[in-house]
């Protein structure tokens, strides 16, 4: 079931946004040819904590850290470890925080050091995806219109959309409905309405859309090792169109 947000609820998912966007940040400053990515989940387990928040992943379904941190051709739920980033990397940062009863949730890829013209296409066009499947938020349409935004804009630029995970509802629970794929389907989705606040997360490849977990049995790779960027916002439908809840 959907849960619509009120005007005041929205108001509190600010908040949660804020924190989770500021967190992310100080991550990506950080992010650095020589940094270990748990050094970047201590990071933003510090400034979570600072901010009288608590960390929306950590312990979630057992996951063992704060943030995800996704590595090259890993697509979503890298766990943190002593693993050093290279010259040439990127990494994707996935992070979410609890205030007072609400979540917000962000991710986004950053190169380390310099990294190749394709890669730094790669990471555009997923920001691209994002924005488009925003702009088809609307009221009185349907998921689809955001799947198919994504994918338009993703595919059109001669990369693909990962099948195996969506994004979702959010609110006082991490997931809620609706899920929210980046790829059109036989299932419309649920109609649009003013008060949804969905997690909207293009997960897109450079090469195939096939993707296989680890052993770990979080971290989601790509198939064929090729390069995959993700990213997210909190997103609210209000009365003025889509609102980003996850800004610093």
């Amino acid at each position: 079931m959907t849960v619509l947000k009120s005007k005041r609820e929205i108001e509190s998912m600010k908040d949660a946004g804020k924190i989770s966007a500021e967190a992310l940040n100080l991550v990506g400053q950080a992010v650095r040819v020589g940094v270990t990515t748990k050094q970047l989940d201590a990071i933003a387990k510090r400034y979570i904590d600072k901010c009288g928040a608590s960390p929306s992943f950590l312990g979630y379904g057992g996951y063992p850290a704060t943030i995800c941190t996704s590595v090259n051709d890993e697509v979503v739920h890298g766990i943190p470890s002593e693993r050093v980033l290279k010259h040439g990397d990127i990494v994707s940062i996935d992070l979410g925080a609890i205030y007072k009863g609400y979540h917000g949730d962000n991710a986004k890829t950053f190169a380390v050091g310099e990294i190749s013209a394709d890669a730094q296409r790669l990471i555009d066009v997923t920001e691209q995806s994002f924005y488009a499947g925003m702009q088809a938020f609307a009221a009185g349409s349907r998921v689809q219109s955001i799947s198919a935004a994504v994918q338009q804009t993703a595919e059109g630029a001669g990369f693909s959309v990962v099948r195996e995970l969506v994004g979702h509802g959010i609110g006082q629970q991490l997931h809620e409905d609706p899920n929210v794929p980046n790829f059109v389907s036989a299932n419309k989705g649920v109609k649009l309405r003013v008060g949804m606040v969905l997690a909207i997360e293009p997960m897109i490849n450079m090469g195939a859309k096939q993707t296989y977990t680890l052993d770990d049995g979080w971290t989601v790779c790509t198939s064929d090792k090729s390069l995959s960027s993700h990213y997210e916002h909190t997103v609210a439908l209000t009365d003025n169109g889509p609102l980003i809840l996850t800004k610093g």
